[in-house]
């Protein structure tokens, strides 16, 4: 196995086709090829899947991309630091979800290392979602809760899938509401507070499950619910609608002079927010830098 092989595959993994890479590399499509071949032919494994629409990577080369990358920052950094050569554009991924203190540190890192260039993916997704995402090694790093009601269930999932939990922080839950919703005067509300108003929560898609669900009482009845797929809408109808949604109670810095607000929900439960990662495989430096950032971030913001 050569160096060269090892950024031949990255390439293909970051243009997304064979022929892409090659224009990207300055070499022909047949020799990179003929590489990737070889590769796999070393390895013993089908690094992608090939069909008449594209490739992708297959369950063992997504495994292998982060061994592959860690050699390849490895080498790069030598370069860097002792013939002065640029380092190449880097790679990084997480899903999460629906959470703005996540958006405020991926923003940190890209600001703080992302270089000249860099391919980066922030997908904000549903909770299964999320877990597929990193044992498939789409994403290197999930973000998700856990709560009493739903913690076996999902860590039962996350065992049999290969994954990790680590906590980020734990939180007594809030309510998002208008600062023009009577609730807003209130110093605490209760779940009684809320029968009036509508509930906005996270759709979930076919695993539309309690246990899936992003907020915390998902089991406890409303005479008013609206499900929605993104912060956007979410915020828009907390406003127009004087809706509540139920979560963490950190506001991002971006919305601190909004007319969104938190208030404490008087409420036993708590949320243990926490990232999620693969089990077989080695973070990369990338990653690490993103969890640093991500504690840094929701310990100003507690």
């Amino acid at each position: 196995m050569k160096l060269h092989q090892l950024k031949y595959f990255i390439e293909v993994v970051l243009s997304g086709s064979i022929n892409e890479a090659a224009r990207r590399l300055y070499i022909s499509q047949p020799t990179l090829s003929k590489a990737i071949k070889e590769l796999e032919k070393e390895v013993g494994f089908t690094l992608f899947t090939r069909t008449s629409t594209g490739i992708s990577l297959s369950q063992d080369g997504a495994e292998f991309l982060s061994y592959a990358r860690q050699i390849n920052e490895q080498v790069e950094l030598l370069e860097s630091r002792y013939f002065n050569k640029q380092p190449s554009q880097q790679l990084f991924s997480i899903s999460s979800q629906h959470y703005s203190f996540v958006v405020d540190a991926f923003v940190e890192i890209i600001r703080k290392y992302g270089g000249s260039k860099y391919q980066f993916t922030i997908r904000e997704t549903r909770t299964y979602e999320i877990i597929d995402d990193v044992k498939n090694l789409t994403s290197e790093v999930g973000l998700l809760y856990i709560s009493a009601f739903n913690e076996k269930v999902l860590l039962q999932l996350m065992k049999e899938k290969g994954l990790e939990f680590n906590k980020l922080f734990e939180a007594a839950p809030h309510i998002f509401i208008s600062q023009k919703n009577p609730l807003a005067k209130k110093a605490t509300v209760t779940l009684e507070d809320l029968e009036a108003y509508p509930r906005l929560t996270f759709e979930q898609g076919q695993y539309n499950s309690f246990y899936y669900s992003e907020e915390i009482f998902s089991t406890l009845p409303s005479p008013k619910s609206i499900q929605v797929s993104d912060r956007a809408t979410l915020f828009n109808l907390l406003i127009g609608l004087n809706g509540y949604t139920i979560s963490t109670g950190i506001l991002s810095a971006d919305l601190d002079d909004s007319e969104i607000v938190q208030v404490p929900l008087e409420a036993e439960d708590t949320i243990k927010v926490g990232w999620v990662v693969n089990k077989k495989t080695e973070l990369s430096t990338m990653a690490k830098l993103f969890l640093e950032e991500l504690q840094h971030t929701t310990r100003h913001m507690r």
